[in-house]
């Protein structure tokens, strides 16, 4: 008679859909729950900032993720003009922030929602941060100090001002260890406005300088100027006042600027004769050396009305011309060496930090003593031309003899079709 079958008493203790199978599998699911890493959020004020936070809190507390961090990522540097101010602007966001997540992880009906973390960090104040890359470096390096393995980005988060960087860094974060996500919420669907909200402040300020310098071209005692003046600044006013001015004028901030910039226009004029009288000479005189560069400088005077103060100061100075300006770097061709040396002494970074901030900011390092400072072309180049490193990577020997080659060919193919293609117009 055949042997029955076993048991099911008997069964292997390790086979599958036991008791104690079942019960170490979710002793390893609840190890490996309570082992999830940490989560990062950088956090900037958006319109689905809110979204974003009940977002994460709920889904860190059903995954059992240990700590959230908010973090900001600094667009400024310790030791700028306002750095203290807008330190403290993001001190303010990450609070609010972090009160979110809480509130969100108390009324959360999961499991592991009391256990976790709500941190807060800025990030990146140590130096300047120029686009995605130094974003991904900060944010990889605090990852690795806090066992963080997630990163969860708000679709609307734009840490720079207008310059969107969410998919060059969600591609420059694809390429860490990292796990990159946007939060799935609901994203307004309106156009980006370049107008700010209109305030009394704006509209009486630029009324008041449209106003002065109708006056000032005219004659101011004149009854017809002062009428047409007073309609030309209301015209202005309205029209512009939500696009010339990126913050409102605050007393006595705003009248100091004002008597500092007065003090600096005949300094700017004295600037603007001696470049003439130089390039002039370097002109009449052949035996004068002309050698344009391009040039790169990290200036500190912020962003928005200071930068673009100091960008046309350099373009108003004959002998340089900023060609572009991007976040804190100013991208200066200059014509002989007296001008760029000049540019990188910073005496007018000097007198724009001098007129949006005071003496204090005028006493900073000039960009030179910075180090902050490199020549794109020439044989003194210090660096590479933007434009010349874009294919991501140098061209090696093989390559370069292969390239070579295609171009050889195609020249030589190129000159011969052209060759016949004269010769037959020549025959007709």
């Amino acid at each position: 008679m055949a042997d029955a079958g076993p048991r099911s008493g008997d069964d292997d203790p390790d086979a599958d859909g036991s008791p104690d199978a079942d019960a170490a599998s979710d002793a390893d699911a609840a190890t490996e729950s309570a082992s999830a890493g940490a989560v990062i959020v950088p956090v900037e004020p958006s319109s689905t900032l809110r979204s974003t936070i009940a977002h994460i809190a709920e889904a860190a507390a059903a995954d059992g993720v240990s700590a959230i961090h908010l973090v900001e990522i600094a667009s400024w540097r310790n030791g700028d003009p306002e750095s203290d101010e807008r330190a403290a602007a993001a001190e303010r966001v990450l609070e609010r922030a972090a009160a979110w997540t809480r509130a969100d992880l108390e009324d959360s009906e999961a499991p592991g929602a009391p256990d976790v973390e709500v941190v807060t960090a800025v990030l990146g104040a140590d130096g300047y941060l120029f686009g995605a890359d130094d974003y991904v470096r900060v944010l990889a390096e605090y990852a690795e100090a806090n066992d963080a393995d997630r990163v969860v980005l708000d679709p609307e988060y734009t840490p720079v001002g207008n310059t969107t960087l969410l998919q060059p860094l969600e591609f420059g974060l694809s390429n860490t260890s990292l796990s990159v996500e946007t939060a799935p919420v609901d994203r307004p669907t309106r156009r980006e406005r370049f107008r700010t909200e209109a305030t009394t402040g704006r509209f009486v300020a630029l009324f008041g300088l449209s106003l002065a310098f109708y006056l000032l071209l005219g004659d101011p005692t004149y009854w017809f100027d002062a009428v047409t003046g007073v309609a030309t600044a209301a015209v202005v006013s309205i029209t512009l006042s939500r696009v010339s001015l990126d913050s409102n004028p605050a007393f006595p901030r705003t009248p100091m600027r004002i008597v500092r910039g007065l003090i600096y226009v005949p300094v700017l004029l004295y600037e603007i004769l001696k470049a003439n009288l130089v390039v002039a000479r370097v002109i009449l005189d052949p035996r004068l050396p002309i050698d344009p560069t391009l040039n790169r400088m990290r200036v500190i005077v912020g962003s928005g009305l200071p930068l673009m103060t100091l960008a046309n100061s350099i373009t108003l100075t004959p002998g340089t011309l900023t060609v572009r300006a991007r976040d804190s770097n100013l991208y200066v061709h200059s014509l002989v060496p007296w001008a760029r040396e000049g540019l990188f002494d910073g005496p007018l970074e000097r007198w724009t930090r001098f007129v949006y901030y005071g003496r204090r900011a005028a006493r900073l390092p000039s960009p030179r003593e910075r180090d902050d400072v490199a020549i794109l072309q020439g044989p003194d180049a210090t660096e590479e031309l933007p434009i010349a490193a874009a294919d991501g990577g140098e061209v090696d020997g093989a390559d370069e003899e292969a390239v070579d080659g295609a171009d050889e060919e195609a020249v030589d193919g190129a000159d011969e079709e052209a060759v016949d293609g004269a010769d037959e117009v020549t025959d007709r």
